[in-house]
């Protein structure tokens, strides 16, 4: 005997939508969980109830440390993106039209370096390996 389909519609009764509020977010955050072990990932979820309360789920770090990353990444993005400014505007280092790097920073230079521009210099380098591995993957 399987389970019927549940019709997706608010739930009328407070009662019975505070228990399936309950039951789901748990089951949720079980996934998430899951999900974090199976795919070595960091991950944070955030749910807030129908009264505001935030309900909350980290994998490892804490979640403070991996939202603080996801804003630094945002942040790099905005730059990186462009808002109408010039790549020379942002990195100081030899860049081409589209703001990437035309070499790496070494030594010295990379000491004299801002945050953003360290931020941005880390994802050109994932960037550049992630092709290098799909380059020698089709090989």
């Amino acid at each position: 005997m399987g389970r019927r389909k549940v019709e997706l519609k608010r739930i009328e009764d407070k009662s019975s939508r505070q228990v399936t509020f309950s039951k789901r977010r748990s089951g949720l955050f079980k996934k998430a969980h899951q999900l974090a072990v199976l795919c070595d990932l960091e991950l944070v979820l955030i749910v807030f109830s129908g009264n505001g309360r935030p309900y909350e789920f980290s994998s490892g770090n804490s979640s403070r440390k991996i939202l603080e990353r996801y804003r630094a990444h945002l942040e790099s993005e905005k730059i990186v993106g462009g808002d109408d400014h010039t790549a020379e505007e942002h990195h100081p280092y030899p860049c081409d039209r589209d703001g990437q790097f035309l070499r790496v920073p070494e030594g010295e230079e990379i000491e004299d370096m801002s945050l953003t521009d360290l931020v941005h210099l880390e994802q050109l380098l994932y960037a550049k390996l992630g092709h290098i591995r799909n380059t020698k993957t089709r090989r």
